[in-house]
């Protein structure tokens, strides 16, 4: 038998629950007579009698109940769905996946995450921490958060948090027997905590300007780790000279359980970015979070 037309079974389910071609030719908006013409047609295919037709009422006949009561769940089911999903569309709901940096985690994405989830219990936020870059559409996230700077051209970006300054910083008692550095070059006489970005595999270069001249320095020392919390510590512990962000290390810092060096040399760049492939369709919930990301100076 040829496939059957839906929109043909369709026509019958209303026409067979409204009882009449009038009321059921009005919900599909359709004329009475191209209703009739259509249950006609189904039935022809089917080789059986659907509808009793008189001149007061429209009945299903045995083999039309029979029909009515298989197909009817299902389309019923399917219309529950689209219902729900037109509710998801406009309610706030759903999870999100996030890559993102341990600095970026703790300074921009828990604190607005405190404030947003509380109020908003059918969204769930899932935040993997990444020291290096990650394929979002591969890996399936729904953004990730990385400096504005390094971001593909490709992608939107919303800039989330404010200009970032880094900080060269080591403890008082490594520089009790040590002069300071005035200069990045200066640097190569001294012991310092390398970062290692595990998806780029090499050591990260620490980046210096001043007066418009940029430098990359490749440094050396004896200890390497790939978190920032670990290079803070080896700081503190008198290890070595650590390269982080200025508000990460700014309290040990002020209560001098580390000093700064290099500073002239540390200019502000730009801050962190929320980034993602695409602004069609994006569900509620996401949208929500992304304005409640938005930096606002």
């Amino acid at each position: 038998m040829p496939r059957l037309n839906v929109n043909n079974l369709l026509a019958f389910r209303v026409v067979a629950r409204e009882r009449s071609f009038t009321r059921a030719a009005a919900q599909i908006g359709v004329s009475p007579s191209a209703l009739s013409h259509t249950i006609r047609a189904l039935e022809e295919r089917l080789g059986i009698r659907l509808l009793t037709r008189t001149t007061r009422s429209v009945v299903p006949t045995e083999a039309g109940e029979r029909l009515l009561g298989a197909v009817g769940p299902h389309f019923d089911g399917i219309e529950a769905e689209l219902a729900a999903l037109n509710e998801l569309r406009d309610k706030p709901a759903g999870s999100i996946r996030i890559t993102t940096g341990i600095h970026a985690a703790e300074t921009i994405l828990r604190p607005a995450l405190a404030k947003l989830l509380p109020g908003y219990p059918d969204i769930s936020v899932e935040l993997s921490v990444h020291s290096g870059f990650i394929d979002i559409v591969a890996e399936r996230f729904d953004a990730g958060v990385r400096l504005g700077e390094t971001i593909a051209q490709d992608m939107v970006a919303v800039r989330i948090g404010p200009d970032i300054r880094m900080a060269a910083v080591a403890s008082p008692d490594y520089f009790s027997n040590r002069k300071p550095p005035r200069t990045p070059h200066d640097l190569a006489l001294h012991n310092c905590i390398n970062l290692r970005f595990p998806t780029r595999g090499g050591l990260y270069a620490w980046e210096f300007e001043r007066a418009g001249r940029a430098l990359n320095v490749r440094v050396e020392g004896q200890l390497i780790v790939n978190e920032i919390a670990l290079a803070l510590q080896a700081a503190r512990d008198g290890l070595g000279i650590a390269y982080l962000p200025e508000d990460y290390v700014q309290t040990d810092v002020k209560t001098g359980r580390v000093i700064r060096v290099l500073e002239p040399w540390c200019p502000p760049f730009s801050g962190y970015h929320l980034y993602f492939p695409s602004r069609r369709q994006q569900p509620p919930a996401f949208t929500l979070l992304v304005d409640a990301l938005r930096y606002r100076p």
